[in-house]
């Protein structure tokens, strides 16, 4: 072994953050644009001490068991539905993520969706930029390109956390009623924002914008399907920048398809990379983004120092600021000792 323990970074990330790890750590880069094939990862995991990894990596049971001197695994994303959490603790191994750091960005971008698809953004720089507005030979006209306002409507907010709050709360600077449900009632939400609690039906049914803000579980998984979509109102919207699984795929092609709602506005999907032949591509009423809601260079920057600063608590023999599995600390303490 090596002076320094051994890392290897699924993905280039900013150089400054990198030159900080290599003051500590033995680093090895993936320096392709792709994330490294699953049976590249294992390989490389097996080899290494620590992992720096993004939620498009799969760390299962069987990576974790084939990397004897694998000891902590720092994961620059907030959720880590790609760990096998419980496995990794069985085995000693750290899991850490980057919350707290993504509220602002995701927030705005989810503003960005609503107003994109409210107001027909995306399909009216179609219409100018592919030459039908040219075509038709008018320049104004009282039935083009008709959206809807949204002063005064329902704003619904499934998961009520850091970001589907902030989002709340720019929804009353337009001054929208806010709604919303989630695990448990937020009190102080409401008073602030003069905010409802409902049902999970009663959201549904009564929200012009319905705007997902759910981690992806077994119990969230889907949870937005077939039934729920049919008691939509025909007018509302639909915005995720939760997971993709969230939402039953198929089903929302269906609810687009018959009218059961009218637009969705996606920045995650079951399947990523969307395959650009997705039924979800042909509709007009649909924007579609890269997974793009944490892209801006602060938030980007900020989750990779919080990844590294995960790994430099727990070289120095410190519990990891961000540890997901407490309860690793009783199969082993931190530290590559």
């Amino acid at each position: 072994m090596s002076a320094k323990p051994k890392l290897f970074m699924t993905r280039e990330v900013f150089p400054e953050v990198v030159r900080r790890l290599e003051a500590h750590f033995d680093v090895e880069v993936w320096d392709k644009y792709q994330p490294p094939k699953y049976d590249v990862l294992m390989s490389k995991a097996a080899e290494v001490d620590a992992l720096y990894t993004l939620l498009t990596d799969r760390i299962d049971c069987d990576l974790i068991r084939s990397s004897p001197r694998l000891r902590i695994v720092a994961q620059m994303a907030v959720g880590y539905d790609n760990i096998d959490v419980g496995c990794a603790t069985e085995h000693g191994v750290y899991i850490t993520n980057t919350p707290g750091v993504l509220t602002e960005a995701t927030a705005e971008f989810t503003w960005a969706l609503i107003l994109a698809a409210a107001r027909r953004i995306v399909e009216a720089d179609h219409f100018v930029r592919w030459g039908e507005w040219w075509r038709l030979e008018t320049g104004w006209h009282p039935m083009m390109m008709l959206g809807v306002e949204l002063e005064g409507k329902t704003l619904g907010i499934l998961g009520m956390g850091r970001i589907g709050s902030r989002v709340a709360e720019i929804g009353r600077a337009f001054g929208m009623r806010i709604i919303y449900h989630s695990r448990s009632r937020k009190p102080d939400i409401e008073d602030r924002l003069e905010a409802e609690y409902k049902s999970l039906e009663e959201l549904l049914r009564e929200s012009d914008i319905l705007s997902i803000h759910l981690p992806l579980t077994s119990e969230t998984r889907h949870i937005i399907g077939e039934r729920e979509l049919r008691m939509m109102k025909p007018t509302a919207i639909l915005v995720n920048t939760g997971r993709g699984a969230i939402v039953d795929t198929g089903a929302l092609v269906r609810a687009l398809s018959e009218g059961w709602i009218a637009g969705a506005a996606l920045d995650v999907f079951e399947e990523e990379p969307l395959n650009p032949n997705h039924p979800l591509t042909a509709f007009k009423n649909v924007v579609l983004a890269p997974h793009a809601a944490s892209a801006t260079r602060e938030t980007r920057l900020r989750m990779a120092s919080i990844a590294a600063e995960n790994l430099l608590a727990f070289k120095r023999g410190e519990v990891p600021p961000n540890l997901v599995n407490r309860e690793v600390l009783k199969v082993r303490p931190p530290g590559f000792g």
